[in-house]
C-alpha cells in the first residue's frame, strides 16, 4: 500500500506526543528528542504498509523511539559521567546529601501527584545524571525489568538497581522539599 500524505500526516499528528514524550524522558533534551522523533516517523513511513490501520502502531512507535534513544545514548556513552565515578568535589551544592535518609517509594503514582508535583518531578528528572534518568524512565515509564534494562544499556544489574535507587531518592527528596515549601 502506498501511503497517502494526508493519511500519514494524520498518523504523525495522532502519535507525535507519545513519540516525543518517550524520547524526551530518556534523553532529557528537546533537540535530541525531536531528532529521535523524526527518525522514528521516517521508519514508520518505511513500514507504512504494516502500520496503516494497525491497532499496535502506538506500541511499535514507542518501541522504535525507545530503541533509537538507547542507541543514541550508547553512541555518546563516553560523554556520560557515571555516578560511581563522581567525586565529592564534582557534586553541585544542591546535590549534597544525595542519599536520602528515608526509603523512597517503589513507584510514584501519577494519580496522586498534583500538577505542581508533576512539574517538579519533570524538572528534577531532567536534572538527574543521564544514567540514573535513563534507568528510571525505562523502569517506570517503559515498564522494563531490571535485567532487561541492564541488557539494553550494557551495564551490570547492580548498576541499574543502584541508579534507580539513587534516582528515586533524589526525586523523593526534591518532592519533599517542594511540599515543605508549599506547607503541605
Amino acid at each position: 500500500m502506498i501511503a497517502e500524505p494526508a493519511q500519514f500526516e494524520a498518523f504523525v499528528h495522532q502519535y507525535k506526543d507519545l513519540v516525543f514524550a518517550t524520547a524526551f524522558r530518556l534523553l532529557g533534551r528537546a533537540a535530541e528528542a525531536e531528532d529521535v522523533a523524526q527518525e522514528t516517523f521516517l521508519r514508520a513511513w518505511k513500514h507504512w504498509d504494516e502500520l496503516a490501520g494497525s491497532a499496535t502502531a502506538g506500541g511499535w512507535l514507542k518501541t522504535v523511539s525507545r530503541n533509537l534513544c538507547i542507541n543514541h545514548l550508547e553512541r555518546y556513552r563516553n560523554r556520560w559521567k557515571f555516578f560511581s565515578e563522581l567525586k565529592a568535589s564534582d557534586a553541585a551544592d544542591d546535590d549534597e546529601g544525595l542519599e536520602a535518609s528515608f526509603a523512597a517509594p517503589e513507584t510514584l503514582s501519577a494519580d496522586t501527584l498534583t500538577n505542581d508535583q508533576h512539574e517538579v518531578l519533570a524538572e528534577a528528572l531532567q536534572k538527574l545524571p543521564n544514567d540514573q534518568r535513563v534507568a528510571l524512565v525505562l523502569f517506570h515509564y517503559e515498564d522494563l525489568d531490571y535485567a532487561e534494562i541492564a541488557t539494553r544499556l550494557k551495564v551490570s544489574l547492580g548498576k541499574v538497581k543502584t541508579d534507580i535507587h539513587r534516582a528515586r531518592a533524589t526525586l523523593a527528596k526534591k518532592l519533599q522539599l517542594r511540599r515543605e515549601e508549599l506547607g503541605v
